[in-house]
């Protein structure tokens, strides 16, 4: 029996525009990430200063920096690959990632080199950032008492497990453009999905399970579950 193949068709420019949601909103995550590292560390290491240095002002700056530079960094291929005329335009996954570069007829060097330097600045740098206040954290916290480490464990936690899970889910959609040829179609397709849609469902249940009045409703109804089956 032959395959049944359903091809979904988006113009080029559209191509570009969701490139350029897709990779911005992945930068902004991983600097938004960066900026809460900083917001534990000073709380934790330097409690007395915290008031003076996450004023609302900071806060807000941090946050515009956030959105605005993954943006600014992306646009620029975003810009180069509107000049250029694809000479083959066919997409293997669900939405336009990083092999939109790849449907020029001539690689241009440039980009390759400035998406590296992207990949620098709003992935590795943040990266690298976060475990070196995590460092300082774990230094203070292993001095500090029993108690102060539970609390500090209860904040930290989930932001460890978004970072991780985020970043794993990154190297995936990086190493899957190098691999595109010899990756079988459905593992590309249930991959894909997951990076579309597994950081945004589990990312408030990872945050929410440290908030009290939603682990004693979870509990709540745990309990109600097992009491009727019982």
């Amino acid at each position: 029996m032959a395959e049944s193949q359903t091809e979904l068709i988006i113009s080029y420019s559209a191509c570009l525009f969701q490139y350029f949601i897709y990779y911005s909103l992945g930068g902004s995550e991983f600097l938004l990430l960066t900026a809460m590292s900083y917001d534990r560390y000073v709380s934790i290491c330097k409690p007395l200063q915290y008031p003076t240095i996450m004023r609302r002002t900071n806060i807000s700056i941090l946050l515009l920096l956030a959105w605005l530079i993954p943006a600014l960094h992306v646009v620029v291929p975003v810009l180069l690959g509107r000049e250029k005329k694809p000479c083959n335009f066919s997409l293997n996954g669900i939405f336009c990632n990083n092999s939109v570069l790849k449907f020029h007829c001539v690689s241009a060097r440039v980009i390759s080199v400035y998406g590296l330097v992207v990949l620098l600045n709003v992935a590795l740098v943040p990266v690298l950032f976060i475990l070196f206040t995590y460092t300082k954290i774990l230094i203070i916290l292993y001095r500090s008492s029993r108690e102060v480490r539970k609390k500090a464990a209860q904040t930290c936690l989930p932001h460890l497990l978004v970072l991780i899970s985020f970043s794993c889910l990154c190297a995936y959609d990086i190493m899957i453009v190098r691999l595109e040829s010899d990756f079988p179609k459905t593992a590309h397709l249930i991959m894909t999905l997951q990076v579309v849609l597994y950081q945004p469902l589990f990312n408030p249940i990872i945050y929410g399970l440290k908030m009290k009045e939603i682990s004693k409703h979870l509990k709540n109804e745990v309990n109600k579950s097992v009491q009727l089956f019982s």
